[in-house]
This record gives structure tokens, C-alpha cells and sequence, in this order.
């Protein structure tokens, strides 16, 4: 399983704080729902565990939960199409 988290994703963050993509593949702001709507979209069964927080952000208000995925290839390929995913929705938002 790998363990994916919304910072991941976070085009207001820099990698030192947690972002995993590219700056071209990162969203401002992403929410663990829309994450958990991209995971859904690029072909995972995403496994939700709201209460969670990252460890760089524990002690940020509304930034909890992370999702769990099959483990489908490397860990930054699957970070990649969830980004596309996501990068998809944000744009019709």
C-alpha cells in the first residue's frame, strides 16, 4: 500500500515542506476530497483515513487525512496520474 496525502500535491508548498510533484503538476490548495476524487478517477480504490495528519503539518487546523492505494508501480508514477486527475478537476472547478 502506499500512503498518499494531499500535501503531495500542493503547488503553495515547496518539496522541503511536503510537496512530491512538480510544481506544473500541483494544485493550490488541494482538499483530501478532491484527492480522494482523483485517486477514484485514475483507477485506485482509494482507502480513507480522515483523522490522520502528515507529519511536517500536524499542528495545522483543517489539514488532516490521507488516503491508502495499491501500490502499482513506482511511487512517483502513481503520484503523476493522480496529478493529472486532479489537475483535471481543478480545472473544471
Amino acid at each position: 500500500m502506499l500512503i498518499i496525502w494531499p500535501i503531495y500535491f500542493d503547488a503553495d508548498r515547496s518539496r522541503s515542506e511536503g510537496r512530491m510533484v512538480s510544481k506544473q503538476d500541483a494544485v493550490h490548495g488541494p482538499t483530501l476530497d478532491l484527492v480522494i476524487t482523483a485517486a477514484i478517477k485514475s483507477g485506485f480504490k482509494p482507502e480513507i483515513e480522515r483523522e490522520k495528519k502528515h507529519p511536517k503539518i500536524w499542528h495545522e487546523e483543517g489539514t488532516s487525512g490521507r488516503i491508502l492505494v495499491q501500490k502499482r508501480g513506482p511511487k512517483s508514477v502513481v503520484l503523476k496520474r493522480i496529478a493529472g486527475s486532479l489537475k483535471q478537476k481543478w480545472k473544471r472547478k
